[in-house]
């Protein structure tokens, strides 16, 4: 009996410790289910989410490709000398701007002026005798008026003075020859340029039409050949009947880059590449294109004129597709699925009927948001004009 007692009490004693331990449990469950209900209370009730805005701006806009291009200079010459011979001064400094017809280069005209003597002497001895050959013609003619000469003496008279009449002709060309080769030891700049690297030095020994002297470039206007993909001809060859601008940015500097119009579209497109060569002229008055140097290339198409722009930060990519968060009248932002035309740097053109001209879009802070969500400005003003509530 006492040991049925003693049972009896541990039982009781273990059923009111789980009985207690299971209302210690049940208040521990009913705290947390509290204590989350007024966190997602406090969190429903938090102020709005601070972000950017911007309006939806409807503005002329252009229809550009893009790519890189190198730099031409607009004319460029390999200086050789036309006869060989001895340099003996040179009249230019490397680097130096040239105007065209000025002095470059003398050789020694020397050969030159010997030579040119000699023909000069020549000649003036075949017009003694083609004068002389010519008064006996004359001779014959009277004498055989009057019989006392045969018809051979006559016209063998009238053959020679012919033949020395040409002889003189050709001594006149040779002594215009070398009148030439004389003035070809002087050497002058074919066009106004900039001059290169001096090739020759005084006292070098040049061969006609082989030695390099100098490389004469025209900076100033400047040329920039580029190429476009064979896809774009489409939109290309409509818009060049009436002219196309060209913009050239050098390195990361977009804010100034140099304007000009294009004045070549190759006549065939290039098999292995499967591009069209284009070049565009340029004035380089400031000199900033230089030969050789690589650019990136804007070639303007057309200008839409009431295009719809947004900024590009605005623009967004998720499950849906492209879309952005747009901001209602009562300060709450609904997120609208748009469709992309292209990207200009900092702006983005999308379709019409996406989004209306003066709506505002969410720049900044998208993260936060969810559509419905309740937002305010951080600073007080949209990024294109001033945001009303």
């Amino acid at each position: 009996m006492l040991l049925k007692q003693s049972t009896m009490k541990k039982t009781i004693l273990i059923l009111l410790v789980v009985v207690v331990a299971g209302l210690g449990g049940w208040r521990v469950y009913e705290k947390t289910r509290a204590g989350g209900k007024a966190g997602a209370g406090g969190r429903q009730g938090a102020g709005p989410v601070p972000v950017t805005m911007a309006e939806v701006v409807q503005k002329a806009m252009p229809v550009t490709l893009r790519t890189f291009g190198t730099v031409e200079a607009y004319e460029t010459a390999a200086v050789k000398p036309q006869v060989g011979g001895l340099v003996t001064n040179v009249y230019f400094k490397e680097g130096q701007d040239i105007h065209a017809g000025d002095l470059l280069f003398t050789l020694d005209a020397r050969p030159a002026l010997s030579a040119l003597r000699q023909a000069e002497a020549n000649l003036a001895k075949d017009r003694a005798q083609s004068d002389n050959a010519a008064k006996e013609a004359g001779r014959q003619d009277e004498l055989l008026k009057k019989g006392f000469a045969a018809e051979d003496a006559r016209d063998q008279a009238h053959t020679a003075a012919l033949a020395m009449e040409a002889t003189v002709q050709a001594d006149e060309a040779a002594v215009d020859n070398a009148r030439l080769m004389l003035e070809y030891c002087t050497i002058r700049a074919p066009f106004d340029g900039r001059a290169g690297a001096r090739l020759v030095d005084p006292g070098n020994v040049v061969m006609a039409n082989e030695t390099v002297l100098l490389v004469l470039n025209r900076i100033a206007p400047a040329r920039v050949s580029f190429a476009v993909p064979q896809q774009d001809l489409p939109r290309l060859m409509p818009a060049s009947a009436n002219g196309l601008l060209v913009k050239a940015m050098i390195g990361g500097d977009t804010n100034l880059p140099e304007s000009g119009t294009v004045t070549f579209i190759n006549n065939e497109v290039d098999k292995t590449t499967g591009t069209l060569q284009i070049k565009g002229s340029f004035a380089n008055e400031a000199k900033r294109l230089w030969p050789g140097q690589f650019v990136r290339v804007e070639l303007t198409l057309v200008v839409e004129t009431n295009a719809l722009v947004v900024p590009s930060s605005s623009v967004l990519t998720g499950q849906k597709g492209t879309y952005l968060y747009v901001v209602k009248l009562d300060q709450t932002v609904e997120d609208r699925v748009v469709s992309v035309n292209r990207i200009m740097d900092e702006d983005t053109v999308l379709a019409p009927g996406d989004v209306a001209a003066g709506e505002r879009v969410v720049t900044d802070g998208q993260l936060r948001l969810a559509p419905g969500s309740k937002v305010e400005l951080k600073d007080g003003n949209t990024k294109n004009g001033t945001a009303k509530p």
